[in-house]
């Protein structure tokens, strides 16, 4: 599971963050969420949203914020129990991190971990045209709503949207090069 940022393989569970318009500003990839202070010296506690925690002890800067992130300095990193203790520079107090409360921190796309074979960020996913196995056409996938257990894709046609769950069962082909997904549709959908 690399980082989150409507990023993922089929079966893993991602969100999308940062920016994901097709522009020519980076995008960013979250790897964690602010929750609270830890202690008086401006340390927060973090949720990871990436499969390896560790990648935080190599970090130099981090983006803050979900819209329009802003970098900043990481100046330390501890691990405590699922949770990272990290300190940023100029964040010296507790009250200083206080407004950090729910806040993502990102990395730039180009500074995530590499992607498996197979694996996606699911940003790629959007637009992209979704046919049957027999060449009919459904529509475009326009969002992926995360679910415990699968992602679901959001087809809209010409009726009302359409919901596929992201399984092998389901979601045939992924072919990025055409724009294209393939997908096998069960009774009842």
């Amino acid at each position: 599971m690399p980082e989150k940022s409507f990023s993922s393989s089929r079966a893993e569970d991602k969100k999308r963050r940062g920016s994901v318009e097709q522009s020519a500003e980076p995008r960013f990839l979250v790897i964690g969420q602010i929750l609270k202070p830890h202690g008086v010296r401006g340390e927060v506690r973090v949720n990871p949203q990436t499969s390896q925690p560790e990648r935080f002890d190599w970090l130099e800067i981090v983006y803050l914020g979900e819209t329009n992130p802003q970098p900043v300095e990481v100046e330390s990193v501890r691990f405590h129990k699922n949770l990272i203790l990290l300190k940023l520079v100029g964040y010296d107090s507790r009250d200083a991190v206080e407004s950090l409360r729910g806040q993502w921190l990102q990395v730039a796309e180009e500074d995530a971990l590499p992607l498996e074979e197979g694996e996606y960020y699911l940003y790629q996913l959007l637009n992209l045209e979704v046919y049957t196995e027999d060449g009919a056409r459904l529509g475009v996938l326009v969002d992926v709503i995360e679910t415990g257990a699968n992602n679901v894709f959001v087809v809209r046609g010409s009726g009302d949207d359409l919901l596929l769950p992201d399984t092998d069962e389901v979601i045939r082909d992924i072919d990025f090069e055409n724009g294209r997904i393939t997908a096998h549709l069960l009774p009842g959908l």
